[in-house]
């Protein structure tokens, strides 16, 4: 009986993500005469575990470095290939390229930021990094799908690569190439013996922090206080980063996407659950060069 209620509750929630495709799709304009609208694909049919050990070995196509990376494959618009590619859709692939990815969202899911963030930044190349194969697939697809209903003029500046970022960041992004970087919803790896699998440790923000510009910003959201707590602790003791004062935030529409547009937001909120969020910029290295290299040698000491 407890068995058969999970599979009803379940089935509720696919049908409720199904349904939001859909309204989706009937929501984007109009065709011009002769083309045809595209099938939006269904999260039902691209479900998997959500847990991804990300220390294990995955036989994932990877750049050898960043001049391997041809982006016009993710992004053809903005390269000058006609007709979006004659439709042609990539996850991964190696070849050099000149216009780079300036905003990434790591562990990007199904990819509902990346469809608020292409609104709101139509001029700045935005990358999606997935570790999971069909979720992966499911963003590719709706991606391509949306450009065509939209007549090949929306979504056009967004990609999406199956990767693990926590080995592969620097084969994808040249230092300080990034503006904005998104860790949302996190896997929590609620087990202190897999806290090193968490997205943000020690190690792993100093890799953020060669890939981000002066000033670039770590924009993080989770529904799980300890891993809100965690994540804020390592930012604050990082000496490249520091908070942002919620002053300058609260009129960055990145807050409202991260905290209510993304498909894990939505279900917090379905479900009556708390979201936290935080922001934390790359310092000035120039400016406070002394004062930096003197809270380094204390962070390590």
């Amino acid at each position: 009986m407890k068995r058969s209620s999970m599979e009803a509750a379940k089935q509720r929630e696919q049908d409720k993500d199904d349904q939001s495709d859909s309204q989706s799709q009937q929501s984007q304009g109009s065709l011009e005469p002769g083309m045809k609208r595209a099938k939006m694909p269904k999260k039902s049919k691209h479900r998997m575990r959500a847990h991804i050990n990300p220390m294990g070995d995955l036989t994932i196509p990877v750049p050898m470095n960043t001049d391997y990376v041809d982006w016009s494959l993710h992004y053809p618009s903005f390269f000058g290939v006609p007709n979006n590619n004659d439709d042609k859709m990539f996850c991964n692939k190696e070849q050099k390229s000149e216009k780079v990815p300036t905003i990434v969202d790591i562990g990007c899911g199904y990819g509902g930021l990346l469809f608020e963030l292409s609104k709101e930044f139509p001029n700045e190349l935005i990358l999606g990094m997935e570790i999971r194969d069909k979720v992966t697939n499911f963003v590719v697809q709706k991606i391509n799908s949306s450009r065509i209903n939209s007549g090949y003029k929306d979504y056009l500046n967004i990609g999406v690569v199956r990767t693990n970022t926590m080995k592969t960041i620097h084969n994808y992004f040249k230092k300080e190439s990034l503006e904005k970087m998104f860790i949302l919803f996190a896997d929590p790896h609620f087990k202190k013996q897999n806290h090193r699998r968490r997205i943000i440790t020690t190690q792993l923000l100093s890799d953020y922090a060669y890939s981000l510009k002066t000033g670039g910003k770590i924009y993080t959201a989770t529904d799980v206080k300890e891993l809100h707590d965690w994540e804020v602790e390592h930012m604050e003791l990082h000496p490249l980063f520091e908070r942002v004062p919620e002053e300058e935030t609260k009129d960055d529409p990145c807050i409202k996407f991260m905290t209510e547009g993304t498909d894990e937001a939505k279900k917090v909120a379905r479900n009556g659950g708390s979201v936290w969020h935080s922001v934390y910029r790359k310092k000035d290295l120039e400016k406070s060069r002394n004062e930096i290299q003197q809270e380094i040698v204390k962070f390590f000491l």
